[in-house]
């Protein structure tokens, strides 16, 4: 049995992230993972130019294929091996139905994070193939309670960073059990429950440059009108008051 370390909760120059797919990828492999999604909002379109990249420039990582999904009810991972999905239903039910039947997994992203748009409660309904039972930039409570109800569904947890810079790739990451160091094998992995999730937080610095990185964002987006992830330079401030 091969274990891969894998980061599958990662932001793109192609929604809300600084750093492009490239610069992502080099990352991710100087960091020593060997598997990462690129789950940019709503788009497939991050991890797609990150598979070509690693291509291109002869890396030895897996890129899982995702997409972040903005649903009616909150955000829902959802990773394919090796294609994007035409459709992408904005029904977080639908949504589950129809990628698994594209041989997709479907993951509740920090579901019980009302701040960073959870599902909440939703993440009972079931089906799903695992839960984000860490998010390096959620509150400790929203964690818990997500690894709690992973453990009372007897789903699969991963550990994410959900990282928008490249320095806090990696904060939190997975231990993925395979036969092949293939993308099919890392979903079945974790479709099985081969995965071990490894919660941890970016430091200091990091937190400094996501700050930093949230207020740019913040200030361009504001110029064309309200974010809807304004609360994300909220959050983060926060967060970095308490570390000083």
């Amino acid at each position: 049995m091969i274990r891969l370390r894998g980061d599958l909760h990662i932001h793109s120059t192609v929604s809300d992230g600084k750093h492009s797919p490239g610069e992502i990828v080099v990352r991710a492999v100087e960091k020593g993972l060997e598997v990462i999604s690129i789950t940019d909002h709503d788009s497939f379109e991050g991890s797609l130019r990150a598979r070509r990249a690693v291509e291109s420039m002869g890396l030895e990582l897996v890129v899982v294929i995702g997409n972040e999904v903005r649903t009616t009810h909150g955000d829902i991972l959802v990773y394919c091996a090796n294609h994007a999905p035409e459709r992408v239903p904005k029904d977080p039910l639908q949504l589950r139905d129809y990628m698994q039947e594209e041989g997709c997994l479907v993951v509740p992203a920090h579901p019980f994070d009302k701040r960073r748009m959870g599902i909440g409660e939703l993440v009972y309904e079931g089906g799903w193939d695992a839960i984000e039972v860490f998010n390096a930039y959620s509150d400790p409570w929203s964690n818990e309670k997500a690894k709690y109800a992973a453990k009372e569904m007897g789903l699969p947890g991963l550990a994410n960073s959900d990282a928008h810079i490249v320095d806090s790739i990696g904060a939190a990451y997975n231990i993925i059990e395979v036969q092949e160091v293939t993308p099919e094998e890392v979903i079945e992995s974790i479709r099985k429950g081969l995965v071990i999730p490894r919660p941890g937080r970016p430091g200091m610095k990091e937190l400094a440059s996501s700050l930093a990185w949230s207020i740019e964002r913040r200030l361009f987006r504001r110029r064309r009108g309200e974010s809807r992830l304004d609360y994300l330079a909220d959050y983060e401030a926060r967060r970095w008051g308490e570390q000083t």
